[in-house]
């Protein structure tokens, strides 16, 4: 039977349990984490938010809080009311904080019950995914995932103290605002008074942090949720937490030299771990060439080369025609694969299929020498000038690929990394940061037949190539730069275009023609115009910055209740149908889902 608290006053928590309360009574409150029945001396582990004590019901101190104890069961709430003693020595716990104590308990009250559980409250369960989200707030009493979110809350107040004490102000901005379809997909809110009319959540605060810089607020941050319509993976949600940051008055290097600044700050009071600093810096266009990615992972040495040029005057025809065509053909020295049976080769196709490989050609390097079936394709000179470039050796199994950069570079670089994964596992507690700058400013979608911003169509041009902006647009880099940790992109941020002609001009150059740029974008052209200073920022995604930091697998163990991928809540059944009195108010008329 549950009872109340009725007066009752907790004193301690469990992990207050020491020297400081030895031989005082305390009155603690929490879960039963365990039970174990000792020869008539039953002994409970007692957990709340903080850790871990044990109680002890001995039927010589209180016999009738020894019977009630025979009834409790894992996950019990209850209260205890005992004296601290020390543990006698054959059952000290140096595991735990307060294993070297105990509590004996004079009287027990049951607050609650509770029913059998669909799993174990346990740091190792088998439990599927879909299970946990079910009862994500069961999962959430277990220690690996309860330590994720106190180091979540230990991240954002090391984030906000470093920020608050450069004079930054945390400012809020609308949730509710109008659709801006540039990127991806905005989630629509109808409105009731204004029929036929909708709000979007916003994908990111961008045009209000800038109004801000514009009003003068020169200094500001937030932590702020942020909403995309999207296709979900390990490392994305539907809502997702950012640390948006935005100044007045500076240049790129500052904004980077700021971030990096808070980004080893919070690593050293978070984990107590001292980032190699300063980070290394990658153009664009070299991490693309040596990487074949903008989000390296620093963690493996293995670098792509690049033959392209060699393969015009090759008789293989797969590596001159992609040469030819505006392709790339590039490679990738797998070290020690070599013992790779045809089979394991035959493989790793598979493997890169979903990027657009269409194929894999490989050399072995045995102690016989070179094996491949491409090798009488080619001539000397391209072989040996080959070797020289990617360091092969004996032992040595080399992958290539021959297609367009936007499927060669993803395809190799997932080789580089699943291939090196599985000869040497990476450790989750070493991080490599790199930053990536100078993106192409533009890219240019063959489906629209226009070009695209590539991170979003406020972002300013590299100084020197403004004239390029008229003679030559595809190859305008911009002023950006993204913060890579172990392969992941952190954040991502840019000088903004303060002045409304270059504004203006981004956006002719986007095919936003002057009566659609007023009509989405006007309120900024306009206030651009009001002696706009040249500002710049930069948002980190808080959730994978903790996903990294706790080494967990994805983002989903960071985030208190997360939607699955796809993009529904398992615990609330959320999203679901409304009432049609509910759709009448918004004027809203469903139509059947195209099958």
């Amino acid at each position: 039977m549950a009872e109340f608290l009725n007066g009752l006053k907790r004193t301690h928590l469990c992990a207050g349990i020491g020297k400081d309360t030895l031989d005082k009574e305390v009155t603690l409150m929490g879960w039963v984490q365990s039970r174990r029945d000792h020869g008539g001396v039953i002994f409970i582990d007692l957990r709340d938010q903080t850790g871990i004590a044990q109680v002890v019901f001995n039927p010589d101190i209180s016999p009738e809080s020894h019977v009630l104890a025979h009834s409790l069961k894992d996950e019990y709430v209850i209260a205890i009311t005992g004296k601290v003693a020390k543990r006698p020595a054959d059952s000290i716990n140096e595991k735990l904080p307060t294993g070297f104590y105990e509590v004996m308990v004079d009287t027990l009250k049951i607050l609650n019950e509770c029913k059998p559980l669909p799993f174990p409250i346990e740091d190792s369960i088998d439990a599927g995914e879909a299970t946990r989200l079910k009862y994500r707030y069961l999962d959430l009493r277990r220690g690996s995932m309860r330590n994720r979110l106190v180091m979540r809350h230990r991240l954002s107040a090391a984030i906000r103290s470093f920020l608050n004490a450069r004079g930054f102000l945390e400012l809020e901005t609308p949730f509710l605002t109008r659709s801006t379809p540039e990127g991806a997909r905005d989630y629509l809110v109808p409105s009731r008074v204004n029929p036929g009319k909708f709000f979007a959540l916003p994908q990111s605060p961008q045009l209000f942090k800038q109004l801000f810089m514009i009003a003068g607020f020169e200094k500001y941050y937030q932590i702020v949720k942020c909403f995309r319509d999207e296709d979900l993976r390990a490392d994305r949600q539907p809502e997702f937490t950012q640390v948006d940051m935005e100044l007045s008055f500076v240049e790129a290097e500052d904004v980077r030299a700021l971030t990096e600044h808070l980004i080893t700050d919070i690593f050293k009071e978070v984990l107590d771990v001292s980032l190699p600093s300063p980070f290394p810096v990658l153009q664009f266009s070299e991490a693309m060439r040596r990487f074949g990615t903008d989000k390296p992972d620093l963690r493996i040495p293995w670098e792509l080369s690049d033959f392209t040029e060699l393969a015009r005057n090759v008789d293989f025809k797969v590596f001159r025609s992609a040469a030819e065509s505006g392709g790339i053909v590039k490679g990738l020295n797998a070290k020690g694969c070599a013992t790779f049976s045809r089979k394991e080769i035959d493989d790793l196709l598979p493997e890169i299929q979903p990027y657009g490989a269409r194929g894999l050609a490989w050399i072995k390097m045995t102690d016989q020498g070179a094996q491949s079936p491409i090798l009488k394709f080619l001539h000397e000179g391209f072989v040996e000038e080959l070797f020289k470039r990617m360091g092969a050796q004996s032992g040595d199994l080399l992958l290539f690929q021959a297609d367009q950069a936007s499927v060669a570079n993803p395809a190799l670089n997932h080789l580089r990394e699943c291939l090196w994964k599985r000869l040497y596992p990476l450790s989750a507690e070493d991080f490599r940061p790199v930053w990536v700058i100078n993106f192409p400013l533009l890219e240019y979608n063959p489906e629209e037949k226009r070009h695209i911003a590539m991170h979003h169509p406020f972002t300013s041009p590299l100084t020197e190539d403004i004239p390029l902006l008229k003679t030559d647009p595809g190859k305008v880099r911009a002023q950006s730069y993204d913060i890579v940790i172990n392969g992941y992109e952190i954040g991502g941020g840019s000088i903004r275009n303060h002045a409304m002609a270059l504004q203006e001009q981004i956006f002719s150059l986007l095919n936003i023609k002057a009566e659609e740029a007023k009509n989405k974008f006007g309120f900024l052209l306009e206030a651009l115009s009001y002696g706009a200073p040249p500002h710049g920022g930069i948002a980190l995604g808080f959730d994978r910055l903790a996903m990294i930091m706790s080494g967990a697998a994805s983002i989903r163990d960071v985030i208190a209740f997360p939607k699955t991928q796809k993009a529904v809540c398992l615990l609330t059944d959320a999203p679901s149908g409304v009432a049609p009195s509910q759709l009448q108010d918004l004027y809203l008329k469903l139509i059947p889902p195209r099958k």
